[in-house]
C-alpha cells in the first residue's frame, strides 16, 4: 500500500484530504480529514519505526540490527518522537466557513469557492451555483483540479 502524500509536489503546501471511496460499494464519503500522524513520517522513519518495534523498543538490539552506534539509535527514535508530536498539535488544514465581521451573512461567492477549495464541490458544480443554476447535480467525477 502507498502512503499518502503530505506535501503539494508543485508548491509544497500542505495537502488536506477531502474524499474517501469504498473499494467494494464505490460510496464516496467527503468531508475533511487528518492523515495520521505516521503517515507524516519519512519511508526512512517508518522502516526504523517497525524495526523498533519488531525488536520491541530493545534499543541494544536496534544497534546491532542497523550497525550504528547506541547514540545514533536514541537520536533517530528522538528525530521520530519529535515528528509524532508535531503533528498531534498542528493546526486545523483549512478555514471553517465564518459570517464576516458585523454580523453580516457570509457572501455566497466565496462559500461557493471554499467549497470547491475544500474539495466538497465539483468546479462543475461551483460555476452552476455562481451563475445561478439550480442544477447542480454534476457527477463527483467531473471533478476538475482547481
Amino acid at each position: 500500500m502507498r502512503k499518502i502524500i503530505e506535501q503539494c509536489p508543485s508548491c509544497g503546501g500542505g495537502l488536506v484530504i477531502t474524499e474517501v471511496v469504498c473499494g467494494a460499494c464505490a460510496t464516496q464519503v467527503r468531508s475533511q480529514y487528518e492523515p495520521c500522524a505516521f503517515c507524516r513520517l519519512t519511508p526512512e522513519q517508518l522502516a526504523f519505526a517497525r524495526l523498533f518495534i519488531v525488536r520491541r523498543g530493545n534499543l541494544r538490539e536496534m544497534e546491532k540490527a542497523l550497525g550504528v552506534s547506541y547514540p545514533t539509535v536514541r537520536g533517530k527514535l528522538d528525530e521520530i518522537a519529535a515528528c509524532l508530536a508535531e503533528a498531534s498539535v498542528a493546526p486545523p488544514t483549512a478555514p471553517a466557513l465564518t459570517a464576516p465581521a458585523g454580523g453580516a451573512p457570509p457572501d455566497p461567492r466565496r462559500e461557493v469557492l471554499q467549497l470547491i477549495a475544500a474539495g466538497q464541490l465539483s468546479v462543475r458544480e461551483g460555476l452552476a451555483r455562481l451563475r445561478g443554476q439550480t442544477d447542480t447535480t454534476a457527477s463527483t467525477a467531473d471533478t476538475e483540479p482547481v
